[in-house]
């Protein structure tokens, strides 16, 4: 072992991007055959990819779910009915699976990604049907879904006929969060903490406050910023923990190349691009995927032909 490495149990093809940066953070992935001669089973989370810059959204995820010592088998799935702009197919055809295949097997934890296509109607994407076919996939093959920005929307719709809210302007920066009711993926989390958000929509709040369903932390800029069922199958967050400290950077220096760029609010310092950014999420962000890892891991069964018995048993407590 390297003097200074932290060999942390999450298991990914050894050539895929993502382990290349995350070996060089000291976050090492195990191997597969290693993986196989330990004694556990390991977790199984599978990360539906809606973004357009795969490769960046792998490795911000990846690097979340390493915190955990448990061992995690990731799986990266494709949409089929979409053919990627931004990402190679070669790329896809080596490392991600397709939803047909994914259904095949009961999944610990599933998390659906956020998308840049807010704006249009939901029923206009191209894998709207194959979306709806999953989330319903979801609630009896796995115990425990993260529905991230669009992905959370998406879902807030297809569930609970909650329609999402066009804003006047993009809501873009990182925003105060106040937790106001308590929740296990918040352990440890401070009344206050931050959080980068960056969307043109949100949803219908009246609706949500109708559903059953529990706001854990919300603003009066952003709104809900995460969301939970009350059988703990289900969770919602509106912003993006997962971002980078350069996310929003980079996502501001592409909008000023088009003319219509908002600089992100509550993210530079002292508000000036030309002075850096202080990342004010992080450990934050770490806790809470820590959190839903052990959170999900505990309710789990270890036989997981018995996944889709974990809701049954919550709605009876």
């Amino acid at each position: 072992m390297e003097r200074g490495a932290t060999y942390l149990p999450i298991i990914i093809a050894q050539d895929l991007p993502a382990a290349k940066v995350l070996k060089q953070e000291t976050i090492y992935a195990i191997k597969d055959q290693q993986a196989k001669h330990q004694d556990i089973r390991p977790m199984k989370i599978g990360i539906i990819n809606l973004m357009p810059d795969k490769i960046q959204t792998e490795t911000q995820l990846l690097r979340l779910l390493s915190m955990s010592p448990l061992q995690i088998d990731v799986r990266l799935l494709r949409m089929t009915h979409h053919v990627s702009k931004h990402t190679s197919q070669a790329h896809l055809t080596k490392f991600y699976a397709t939803t047909a295949e994914m259904k095949a097997e009961n999944l610990d934890g599933l998390i659906i990604t956020g998308a840049p296509i807010e704006q249009k109607p939901f029923e206009e994407i191209d894998y709207w049907d194959e979306l709806c076919d999953i989330l319903e996939w979801s609630q009896t093959h796995c115990t425990s879904v993260m529905h991230i920005c669009w992905g959370a929307q998406a879902a807030m719709y297809h569930h609970y006929n909650i329609k999402k809210t066009r804003y006047h302007e993009k809501l873009l920066g990182v925003f105060e969060q106040t937790i106001v009711q308590g929740h296990p993926t918040l352990r440890g989390f401070s009344k206050q903490f931050y959080c980068p958000h960056s969307r043109f929509t949100g949803i219908d709040e009246q609706a949500l406050q109708k559903s059953d369903l529990d706001v854990l932390a919300t603003s009066h800029k952003t709104g809900p910023a995460i969301v939970a069922s009350k059988n703990q199958k289900n969770l919602f967050l509106f912003g993006h923990l997962e971002y980078e400290t350069d996310t929003l950077l980079k996502e501001y220096q592409r909008d000023l190349m088009t003319g219509k760029a908002k600089k992100p609010e509550h993210y530079f310092i002292e508000d000036d691009p030309n002075k850096g950014v202080i990342n004010t999420w992080q450990s934050h962000a770490s806790l809470f995927f820590l959190n839903w890892i052990h959170d999900t891991y505990q309710r789990t069964p270890f036989d997981e032909t018995q996944i889709g018995q974990v809701e049954c048993r919550l709605t009876e407590n």
